[in-house]
C-alpha cells in the first residue's frame, strides 16, 4: 500500500495510502506544459547549462518543508553551477491518480517525476520511463552498494534502471507505553510472538473502561494488506515462483491459519480486541491516540504523520517492537516505499543532472532529506527508523547521525530497529490480492466459528483468478 512521510520535509512531501479507502482526496497537481520533461534542454554534460524539472516542492503554506527546499536547491545549484533546478510546487498530494495517468498519457512529466514503488510498470506501459541503467554507478551515486535491494528492485524491470529509490518502510508493532505501563507491562519490552501479544493484549483490555488490547483492520483492502506482512513474518510465502497463490500451501498454511487463530481468540475468546470491526486505515491511529488501543501494526510513519499532528497523541506515550511471529524474529516484512523516475524524453545530460540532485538531496547521509541537524533546528521530530532506504556502513553513519540530533527517546524502538526486517517488497496486482485475502481476515474478527480451511481455500482460488487475469 501507499506510504505516508518520514523524515523533515517528507512528512509534507511523501503522499499517503492513495488507495487505501477512507483517506480524503486532495488537491491534483499543477503540472503544467511548462514543467513537461522537455524544458530546459540542453547537450550532453559539460555541454553547456542543463535545467532539470523535479515535482514535489512542499508549497510555501508548508513554511518550514519550503524553506529546506529552497535551501537545497540553492545549495545544489551553487556546487553545480551548470545545472537548474525547476521546481514544481504540489498542493496536496505529490501523486494524485487521476493527474498521475493524465500527465503519462500526454507525456507532460517533469524530468524526474516522483512515483510509488508499485508504479512502475503504469509508467512502463506508457512508454515514459528513460533508462538510466548506464548513468548509475558508485561513482554518481556512492550509497549505491547500500541502497536497501528490494528498494533499487521496485524501480527496476528486467536489469533496467529507470529510476532511484528516496524512501523505504517495513512494519512493526506500534505500542502504546502508557497503557503498558498502567497495564503491568514492560513497554520497553514489546510482544514479539503472537502469543505474547495475546498475553499482552489481555492485560491491556482489563484496563476496561473501553480499553482494548490490540486493533487489526479488516475493511478491504487494507486487512488484506497487514495479513500479508504478517505472513511475511511468519516466513509464509503469498504468491510462490510459480505465479501462482501459495499461503495455503502444504508450506505456508500453518503460518496462515496460525495468525488468523490468534486474531479469532483475542476477539473472541479474550474480548481483548474491539467488537466493532471492518476497521479501515485512519480508525486504529484515533483509537491509540485517545489511549483506547494497546497496538498495533503499522510503519514508524504511522506516529510522526498520523497519530500525532492528526489525531492529537502525546509522542512520548508510543514505541515499538519488530512485527510478530512464531520464533520473536520476523523473516519478513512487506515493505514499500517512492523515488524518482525519468522522463522518457530527458537528454543524457538532463539524466545525469538529475542523478546528481538525487544523490544530494535523497541519497546521502547528513544532506538533504537527512540535514538531520537542519531538522531540529527547524522543529521536526528527529529520531524515528524511517526511511529504511540503507544497508551496510551507510546505514552506521545514517544511525550515528540521527541519533547525534534525535528529539524523541530512540531507545523506544530499539527492539524494531534491532529486528533488522527484510523487506520483502509487494505481491503482484498487489491492490487486488488485498482484497482477496481480506476475506479471512474478516471473518476471523467477526464469525464466531469461522473455517479456517476454507476461507484459506476460497481467498487462493480467488488470488490465483486474478493472477492468471493479469498476467501475474
Amino acid at each position: 500500500m501507499k506510504r505516508f512521510g518520514t523524515t523533515n520535509r517528507q512528512l509534507y512531501r511523501r503522499p499517503g495510502h492513495r488507495t487505501i479507502a477512507g483517506v480524503a482526496a486532495v488537491a491534483a497537481l499543477g503540472l503544467t506544459a511548462a514543467a513537461c520533461s522537455s524544458s530546459g534542454s540542453s547537450g550532453a554534460s559539460g555541454d553547456g547549462h542543463v535545467t532539470i524539472s523535479v515535482n514535489c516542492e512542499p508549497p510555501p503554506t508548508a513554511t518550514a518543508q519550503h524553506k529546506e527546499w529552497i535551501e537545497d536547491v540553492a545549495a545544489f545549484e551553487k556546487a553545480n553551477p551548470n545545472i537548474t533546478i525547476k521546481s514544481v510546487t504540489y498542493t496536496g498530494q505529490c501523486e494524485v491518480p487521476a493527474q498521475f495517468t493524465a500527465t503519462l498519457k500526454a507525456g507532460t512529466e517533469t524530468n524526474l517525476f516522483y512515483a510509488y514503488f508499485t508504479d512502475l510498470h503504469q509508467v512502463l506501459d506508457a512508454g515514459q520511463a528513460a533508462d538510466i541503467t548506464s548513468y548509475v554507478n558508485s561513482k554518481t551515486v556512492p550509497t549505491l552498494a547500500d541502497i536497501v535491494p528490494t528498494a533499487m528492485a521496485a524501480e527496476t524491470a528486467g536489469k533496467t534502471l529507470y529510476g532511484l529509490p528516496t524512501s523505504n518502510y517495513t512494519q512493526g508493532l506500534i505500542i502504546n507505553r502508557k497503557l503498558f505501563t498502567q497495564a503491568g507491562l514492560d513497554p520497553n519490552k514489546p510482544p514479539t510472538t503472537w502469543a505474547e501479544v495475546e498475553k499482552d493484549a489481555k492485560a491491556i483490555a482489563a484496563l476496561g473502561h473501553g480499553i482494548y488490547g490490540y486493533g487489526d483492520y479488516s475493511a478491504s483492502p487494507v486487512g488484506g494488506w497487514h495479513f500479508t506482512s504478517e505472513l511475511d513474518a511468519m516466513g509464509a510465502q503469498v504468491v510462490g515462483s510459480n505465479g501462482q497463490a501459495a499461503f495455503n500451501n502444504s508450506t505456508n498454511a500453518s503460518q496462515a491459519t496460525a495468525i488468523l487463530q490468534a486474531l479469532h481468540q483475542m476477539r473472541f475468546v479474550d474480548h481483548s480486541m474491539s467488537p466493532t470491526q471492518q476497521l479501515a486505515w485512519g480508525t486504529l491511529q484515533q483509537q491509540i491516540a485517545a489511549n483506547k488501543l494497546g497496538m498495533y501494526i503499522a510503519a514508524p510513519d504511522d506516529i510522526y504523520n498520523t497519530i500525532v499532528p492528526v489525531d492529537h497523541g502525546n509522542i512520548n506515550d508510543y514505541g515499538m517492537g519488530p512485527l510478530p511471529s512464531a520464533s520473536g524474529t520476523p523473516a519478513g516484512s512487506l515493505s514499500g516505499g517512492n523515488g524518482y523516475m525519468f522522463a522518457k524524453s530527458d537528454t543524457p545530460a538532463q539524466i545525469r543532472a538529475g542523478i546528481k540532485w538525487l544523490d544530494f538531496e535523497s541519497l546521502t547521509p547528513g544532506k538533504g532529506q537527512f540535514n538531520f541537524t537542519r531538522s531540529k533546528a527547524d522543529g521536526f521530530p528527529v529520531g524515528f527508523p524511517e526511511p529504511q532506504l540503507f544497508t551496510g556502513t551507510t546505514a552506521q553513519k545514517y544511525q550515528q547521525l540521527l541519533e547525534a540530533s534525535a528529539t524523541i527517546h530512540t531507545p523506544y524502538y530499539s527492539t524494531f530497529v534491532a529486528a533488522h526486517e527484510t523487506g520483502m517488497g509487494e505481491p503482484p496486482d498487489a491492490q487486488a490480492l488485498y482484497a482477496a485475502l481480506n476475506t479471512p481476515m474478516l471473518d476471523a474478527l467477526t464469525e464466531p466459528n469461522p473455517d479456517f480451511s476454507k476461507l484459506l481455500s476460497t481467498a487462493a482460488g480467488n488470488v490465483n483468478t486474478l493472477l492468471a487475469n493479469s498476467g501475474g
